[in-house]
């Protein structure tokens, strides 16, 4: 019987060692390296399917937290899972919850069961645990489903990072003791915090478990920048080399292309189209923000290298003017550029590695566009 996940890799740059593979789902293949749009509620903010198609986008993210809250697991299930509830045929990836309840803070007690928590939406008791979080996203029948973890912050000491590491190996085992559905692919979740004798410890683990992939959690959680690529250098050589690696919550093109030369093959995040919606866009020579008076009477595109939709048909003045007018329309075409741009970044991260210049491509693009703030 075919196995509905399985993971080609299908080149390594001689130039970097950088990763050209293709993951296959019950949804479809994803060529990776890959960009996964994120849409929280079911829904990339302002974008229909059809336009995240046109802009390339091969999977996304939903978020499991947010969609256990409203509208509830089991009115998606009824629906006929996440798929038919927000007509995408595609993959679709849902994180655990993991990271957003760590991310209440005040609002979570935290123990060896799982954390009891408030919904920010009603202030409401919820508990979520390795159990709990598979049996949501079963109900929401993602392709990919991420464990229950325990996330450290950024800083944290040696012995939290620790017992945060250990409990997550714990979770991992009950997560795939509850997982039921054989169309649904559980990733492991490497955390360990910033030691990397942590970070190679987990990795070790869960490289011991046949998986069909392995997140990398707990990094872009506000650290510098060199402190995440120094944490990938050391705990890389660790992760099984015949499985996708997710870097979760990175996206800003210089980190894309970071993650990328350093072995990663997935990748998410939300900065693209929340800055779009703040009137920010990514272009061919750097972060441009349309809303600024300069673009008041600039009829180019946004960028003169894109041929997205926005890019084709509006000037930067026109969108600068609907900003200023209140319009929704601004918030859209900037949104649909910078998903267009990232997932053509990846496409062409793609040929440079299969044509073994990566580096070199890399190169050209710092060059172009420097590597200032994204």
């Amino acid at each position: 019987m075919e196995r509905p996940f399985e993971f080609e890799l299908l080149h390594v740059c001689k130039q970097t060692g950088a990763r050209r593979g293709r993951l296959h789902t019950p949804h479809g293949v994803i060529e990776t390296p890959i960009f996964m749009p994120v849409g929280t509620q079911a829904s990339v903010k302002t974008m229909t399917p059809d336009e995240l198609k046109d802009c390339g986008a091969q999977i996304i993210l939903s978020n499991t937290y947010h969609l256990h809250l409203r509208p509830g697991e089991e009115l998606v299930r009824k629906a006929g899972g996440l798929h038919s509830f927000m007509n995408w045929d595609r993959p679709i990836l849902t994180d655990s919850g993991g990271f957003q309840v760590f991310s209440l803070a005040d609002l979570r007690k935290l123990n060896e069961e799982g954390v009891e928590f408030r919904s920010h939406l009603d202030g409401s008791k919820r508990f979520i645990s390795p159990e709990i979080s598979v049996q949501i996203q079963e109900a929401l029948g993602s392709d990919i489903a991420m464990q229950f973890d325990e996330c450290s912050p950024y800083p944290c000491d040696y012995k939290r990072a620790k017992d945060a590491m250990y409990r997550t190996l714990r979770w991992l085992e009950r997560c795939m003791k509850a997982k039921t559905r054989e169309d649904q692919a559980l990733f492991g979740i490497v955390q360990g915090a910033f030691y990397s004798d942590l970070r190679i410890e987990c990795a070790k683990e869960m490289a011991k478990l046949d998986l069909p992939g392995f997140g990398i959690g707990g990094l872009s959680v506000g650290e510098p920048k060199e402190v995440m690529y120094e944490m990938l250098d050391k705990m890389m050589p660790f992760m099984p080399e015949n499985k996708p690696r997710y870097l979760m919550g990175v996206g800003s093109p210089d980190c894309l292309i970071e993650g990328v030369l350093r072995g990663v093959d997935m990748f998410d995040c939300v900065l693209a189209t929340r800055v779009a919606r703040n009137g920010t866009v990514f272009t061919h020579d750097g972060r441009l923000v349309v809303r600024n008076a300069k673009y008041a009477e600039d009829f180019g595109p946004l960028d003169p290298d894109c041929d997205c939709y926005a890019c084709k048909n509006f000037s930067r003045a026109y969108i600068r003017h609907l900003f200023k007018a209140g319009e929704i329309l601004p918030l859209r075409l900037n949104t649909i550029h910078n998903i267009y741009f990232l997932t053509h970044m990846m496409t062409e991260m793609r040929q440079a590695i299969e044509n073994d210049c990566l580096l070199d491509w890399a190169n050209a693009f710092y060059a172009r566009h420097g590597r200032g703030n994204w």
